[in-house]
């Protein structure tokens, strides 16, 4: 774990692969800085809190 609040380091590549955009069922991919799983497809960044991804478009953050 990476902190206090035991934040994963990183995501388990092995979710990466099962884990799909719920818009454009595209692949995502991680931006570790922002703790975000981004569909390029759909233009959305999609939060991770507390390690978990949150995989609905209406809390994702959209990209320019």
């Amino acid at each position: 774990m990476s902190d206090a609040f035991h934040t994963p380091a990183a995501v388990d590549p092995r979710l990466l692969e099962v884990l799909v955009c719920p818009v454009t069922r595209g692949r995502l991919t991680y931006d570790r800085d922002r703790q975000e799983l981004v569909s390029r497809g759909a233009k959305l960044a999609y939060p991770i809190r507390d390690g978990v991804p949150i995989m609905l478009p209406e809390e994702a953050r959209k990209l320019d």
